[in-house]
């Protein structure tokens, strides 16, 4: 089960087997004329995904589309020690939201409800904050309820994170796609904690041990937003060395 849900390719296979709404997408490849003929069948924008990590790269055009590939599935090999990519669909102007869960091993789920991780460097997150501001409550009903039904489809256990793209331009404005699920406690966990009151770090252990929902006193018609919470992130760069990583001292 965690296998499957960390790699992204299969996690698409069962969100879209599950009729959850995904992207078009290719098999996965570390082959570029493969790669470079599913791009122009896809037409433009595209991301390119590592398949078995967090690294991304938009191509924007038919113009050198093996030069961006071959770049990809380098960097893929360099990060994760495996090269091999797909190819997504790409969202203009979208907003990321993702929706917080946590599931027991008698088949109970509930939603922690939504930060909005839209707000990115590079495609690494600056600001969360949650719940989604500005987010239409039929999209957002929409949201929790794909995000049980992918866990329940795939019998996870446990805290886990099903995050979406919501278009907010054109003809799909409004409509959501899954993207992956990170079968995991989030990094950025403490904004849920925040406004639900509920320590997913504790509740992940004890569901571990055996315990249920119920057994934990979470019930999701008791759940409730309590205000609002932001979390920002600090990133180091070098302007001087083309806004590279860098590490630093924080003085306050």
């Amino acid at each position: 089960m965690l296998e499957l849900a960390g790699y992204k390719v299969a996690a698409l296979k069962a969100a879209r087997a599950a009729g959850i709404p995904v992207f078009q997408s290719s098999e996965p490849s570390d082959h570029v004329a493969y790669l470079s003929a599913e791009a122009e069948n896809f037409g433009f924008p595209i991301f390119v995904k590592a398949v078995a990590g967090g690294g991304m790269r938009r191509v924007d055009t038919l113009e050198a589309p093996a030069e961006s590939l071959s770049a990809a599935t380098r960097e893929a090999r360099s990060a994760f020690g495996d090269p091999t990519v797909f190819l997504e669909q790409a969202v203009l102007r979208p907003r990321h939201i993702e929706v917080q869960t946590l599931a027991d091993e008698h088949g109970n789920i509930v939603y922690l409800f939504e930060p909005d991780c839209s707000l990115q460097r590079r495609h690494q997150k600056v600001i969360e904050i949650a719940p989604a501001p500005n987010l239409d409550e039929t999209v957002r009903q929409a949201l929790y309820a794909d995000a049980v039904k992918f866990a329940r489809a795939l019998g996870y256990q446990n805290a886990g994170t099903v995050e979406f793209l919501l278009d907010t331009v054109g003809e799909r404005m409004g409509q959501h796609v899954f993207i992956e699920t990170n079968p995991r406690i989030q990094v950025e966990h403490t904004v849920t904690e925040e406004i639900t009151d509920v320590d997913p770090v504790q509740a992940q252990m004890r569901i571990a041990a055996g315990e249920s929902l119920e057994d934990l006193d979470i019930r999701q018609d008791e759940l409730q937003i309590l205000g609002v919470t932001l979390q920002t992130r600090i990133t180091t760069e070098d302007p001087a060395n083309g806004f590279r990583p860098d590490a630093g001292t924080i003085t306050v």
